[in-house]
């Protein structure tokens, strides 16, 4: 078996060791023996459809995020495509956000996204950094039997993410004058969120939600890098991908982590 990866944007979008990922995905892949390409894709590159097995995007300021969001209206419909063809996609924060309808900065710039989820971004005043640790999503535990259910990371951002499937139902944060975006037609969004909030802000610092997932796109604030320390979710990435590209179901061979879990676990105090 072998698994061809994009990494988009390894240039503009690389903050809080984001390359780490993919250093992570590439080794889990070697030492199981799966063969493993990471190609590099970015401004003005083509993306061809039904090529890559997985996806992965980094964080970025505000000056990239805009480079990065006119290219990447070139890729949307291919990137949709592969979306609904459940190729599994990791976005980390400035990435995550372009997935979303769209970013509005501080400055009033509206930033448009390519909506694989239902959601959108507007900057705040508050700087929401820290270490941050999750819960995931029940149901998302239930989908993919995930053992152990806490992600840990950490987050920097001023961005305010909402869930529209979860903000229609949320009056709280209707009142306060969150605005329902209305889903894109060419898509069926069923976006959910990644975890609910154990320590740190997560998506908005209000609806104690973190992150997004829309089929195997997951969408999330936490940098870190995020894999490393999260070898569980690591994994969960690879046996998708390899499921995918198949059409069989796969058990990765375990392999030893103590120290990724020893990390894990350390995070998690420091937090």
């Amino acid at each position: 078996m072998e698994l061809t990866i994009a990494h988009l944007y390894p240039d503009l979008l690389n903050i809080y060791g984001d390359r780490g990922n993919i250093i992570c995905l590439t080794n889990r892949c070697l030492w199981r023996g799966i063969g493993v390409k990471v190609i590099n894709l970015s401004v003005d590159d083509p993306l061809e459809a039904k090529k890559y097995d997985l996806f992965f995007g980094g964080g970025g300021q505000d000056r990239q995020q805009l480079i990065v969001a006119k290219d990447l209206q070139k890729k949307a419909a291919v990137l949709r495509q592969e979306a609904n063809r459940g190729v599994p996609m990791l976005t980390i924060c400035g990435t995550y956000q372009l997935f979303g309808h769209y970013f509005k900065t501080s400055d009033g710039i509206k930033i448009p996204g390519i909506s694989i989820f239902d959601a959108y971004t507007i900057a705040s005043n508050q700087r929401k950094i820290g270490n941050i640790v999750i819960r995931l999503n029940k149901l998302l535990n239930t989908k993919y039997s995930i053992l152990n259910t806490k992600l840990v990371g950490f987050e920097n951002h001023s961005g305010n993410t909402f869930i529209n499937t979860i903000n229609t139902k949320n009056t709280k944060s209707n009142t306060q004058g969150v605005k329902i975006i209305p889903p894109r037609r060419w898509l069926t969004l069923d976006t959910s969120f990644l975890g609910t909030i154990i320590k740190g802000f997560g998506n908005n610092g209000k609806d104690e939600t973190e992150g997004a997932v829309y089929k195997n796109v997951f969408g999330t604030y936490l940098h870190g890098p995020l894999l490393p320390k999260n070898p569980h979710f690591a994994d969960l990435l690879i046996k998708l991908a390899l499921e995918i590209k198949y059409k069989e179901k796969v058990v990765l061979r375990p392999l030893d982590d103590n120290l990724e879990w020893q990390a894990h676990r350390e995070a998690i105090k420091r937090t």
